[in-house]
């Protein structure tokens, strides 16, 4: 397994047998342009429209600094919101409060910070997207060991992830659906959690992200995920209980929600591709790291408003 290159020197994983893992920079079309129509309301005239008026909303936030003359910068805060100009100033605006309150997150949030936790290959991308066209994001709790990398480590690298997720057209249209698997999880790894994380991190996932989160499917739960839950539980917006799925070691369901071509067979699929190397997947990440230093001087100036 290598990272290679294709014509326009932007790099991907070939996984053999036409798998492959790359970040997406392509334009819409053909079925996802057709998503976006329905689902998001995207024509030409309203995207021309709604950037106009998120410059002239983001004018008036002078503490904020981010590339108002970048169409692909703002689409990227309209697509999730359907275009409404207000959602996507006001989301827009939390994304980058949260940076400020929460800076421990934020700061040096590069791929080489957080190279350790792709080389343990807790987290990773699947090949392939859902039959819906969703980006999948994979975290496997049984290869966290605590005295090689930390709760706030895997949440950096989530962070790091989401950022190039939310830099894909076809992933802004069609969102990202994450599959937890909570095999192994320990008493020594519920230490970690604790309320006030628990409070941030769904403040982060239901108020903050610029991205569609569509699905969470958690698997192979049993009581000590339970328990883990309880810390969470109290601060879910009822929407985002609709789309967390308890499915413990029912893989049917998981390939009704998406797909089985887009799963591995431990997960009740059939795909065959061989599991992404965490090197090589931190070097893919790593080759786009001039794009997350630029991403690191957006934001507010002062405490923000």
């Amino acid at each position: 397994m290598s990272m290679k290159f294709d014509d326009n020197k932007l790099p991907y994983i070939d996984l053999g047998d036409g798998y492959i893992v790359r970040l997406e920079k392509d334009e819409i079309e053909g079925k996802t342009r057709e998503k976006a129509l329905v689902e998001l309301r995207e024509t030409e005239d309203l995207k021309q429209k709604s950037f106009t008026q998120l410059r002239q909303l983001l004018e008036e936030e002078k503490d904020l600094c981010v590339p108002l003359a970048e169409d692909e910068f703002l689409v990227k805060f309209l697509r999730p919101c359907k275009f409404y100009p207000e959602s996507a100033f006001e989301r827009m605006k939390k994304y980058y409060k949260f940076k400020i309150k929460y800076k421990k997150y934020a700061e040096d949030l590069v791929p080489r910070s957080v190279r350790h936790v792709f080389e343990k290959e807790i987290i990773y991308l699947s090949p392939l997207r859902t039959k819906n066209g969703c980006r999948i994001l994979i975290l496997e709790i049984k290869k966290w060991k605590l005295n090689e990398c930390s709760l706030d480590d895997i949440f950096r690298t989530v962070e790091v992830c989401l950022e190039a997720a939310m830099a894909e057209p076809k992933t802004q249209v069609n969102g990202v659906v994450v599959i937890l698997n909570m095999d192994g999880l320990s008493l020594s790894h519920l230490t970690q959690f604790s309320p006030s994380f628990a409070a941030m991190l769904l403040h982060w996932v239901q108020e903050c992200i610029g991205i569609r989160l569509k699905e969470v499917h958690i698997v192979n739960n049993s009581y000590i995920f339970n328990m883990l839950f309880a810390i969470f539980k109290p601060f879910l917006t009822e929407k985002l209980r609709k789309r967390i799925h308890f499915l413990n070691k029912d893989f049917k369901t998981l390939c009704t929600y998406m797909g089985k071509e887009c799963l591995r067979p431990p997960y009740g699929g059939t795909l065959v591709a061989p599991e992404v190397d965490g090197n090589v997947l931190a070097d893919l990440f790593q080759f786009h790291s001039k794009e997350y230093e630029i991403a690191n001087t957006y934001g507010y100036s002062t405490t923000g408003k």
